[in-house]
């Protein structure tokens, strides 16, 4: 499992709300920083690889596990 600089717990919260808290933790970290973000909404695979995309960070994981997705985010 990679290390990871910050965690964002985003349990229970539906789109856009993960979207929006990551990009807030992002915003908060330097640039190579690891953001792990959890999730119970099933959309937030597409929407976290969509980010990524779009601002240019690394999605370096995405995993599900008891309905919870796990993703760590490297800041561009």
């Amino acid at each position: 499992m990679t290390a990871f600089d910050a965690e964002l717990d985003t349990s229970g919260l539906n789109c856009p709300l993960p979207i929006l808290k990551a990009k807030k933790g992002l915003a908060s970290l330097h640039s190579g920083q690891v953001l792990r973000v959890i999730s119970t909404d099933p959309e937030s695979v597409q929407d976290f690889t969509a980010l990524c995309q779009q601002f240019g960070h690394a999605l370096l994981e995405t995993r599900e596990d008891a309905g919870r997705f796990y993703f760590l985010l490297r800041k561009a």
